[in-house]
C-alpha cells in the first residue's frame, strides 16, 4: 500500500469511488444537508473535480494498492475551510448549466446547511483540519485508515501546524479509532433542527502537534 497525492492526471482514476466514500462518513448528516443521494453525489463529484473546493482533489491523499483505491483523506489548512466552502458556488453553477441538478433544490440545501453549520466549531489557521477520511468496506480492518491519518499528522507536523483536528458524528464507530491514534474530545456540539431530523451531536476531536 502507498499513499499518493491526487493530481490533474489521476483525478478521474479515483472519481467513481469518491461520492460513496464521502457519503459513508456521515450518511444521516448528508441526507439532512442535501435531501437526496443523487444531489449529494452530483455536488461531491463536481467538487472533487474542482480545484480549491470543499471536496477538491487537490486536498486529497489516497491509499492505493496495485492501482486500486483503498481509502482517501481530504485535509486542509484551517483557514481554507470557509474558502473551500465558498468555492462550491461555481460547482453548483456548472451543475445547473449542465442540467445535472435542479436549481429549485438549492434554497433548501443552503437553509439546511446553515442550520447544520452550528455543528462545526471554528477552525483556527494554525490547524490542519481533516474534512473527510474514509476507507472502502472491503479494505477495513487492514490499517488503511491508520496509515492515512498517520500520514496526515506527519505532514501537518512537517508543515509547521500547531494543531490537528477533525469533526466526527458522535455515533460514528470511528470515534474510538480516533481516540486510539491519540486524538481527544475537544467539544460536543448540537444544533436543534438537524437534531430533530435525527442528526446526532458532532464531536470536534484533535491533538496539539
Amino acid at each position: 500500500m502507498e499513499l499518493l497525492t491526487v493530481t490533474d492526471d489521476t483525478v478521474e482514476q479515483f472519481s467513481p469511488n469518491i461520492p460513496e466514500l464521502m457519503w459513508s462518513t456521515g450518511p444521516i448528516s448528508y441526507e439532512y444537508h442535501f435531501g437526496t443521494r443523487g444531489l449529494f453525489d452530483a455536488v461531491v463529484l463536481g467538487s472533487w473535480r474542482h480545484r480549491g473546493s470543499l471536496f477538491g482533489f487537490d486536498a486529497a491523499t489516497v491509499a492505493v494498492e496495485d492501482g486500486q483505491l483503498m481509502g482517501v483523506e481530504i485535509g486542509m489548512k484551517g483557514s481554507e475551510y470557509k474558502k473551500r466552502q465558498a468555492a462550491l458556488g461555481p460547482v453548483w453553477q456548472q451543475l445547473i448549466a449542465d442540467g445535472d441538478i435542479d436549481p429549485d433544490d438549492i434554497p433548501g440545501v443552503l437553509q439546511r446547511s446553515d442550520h447544520a453549520s452550528w455543528l462545526n466549531p471554528f477552525v483556527h489557521a494554525d490547524t490542519y483540519y481533516v474534512h473527510a477520511l474514509a476507507v472502502k468496506p472491503e479494505f477495513r480492518g487492514k490499517r488503511v485508515g491508520y496509515h492515512l491519518i498517520d500520514g496526515a499528522i506527519k505532514r501537518a507536523e512537517e508543515q509547521g501546524y500547531k494543531r490537528f483536528q477533525l469533526d466526527v458524528l458522535s455515533d460514528n464507530p470511528a470515534v474510538e479509532f480516533y481516540r486510539a491514534v491519540g486524538l481527544e474530545l475537544l467539544a460536543e456540539t448540537r444544533a436543534p433542527k438537524p437534531t430533530e431530523f435525527g442528526v446526532p451531536p458532532e464531536y470536534r476531536m484533535g491533538m496539539n502537534l
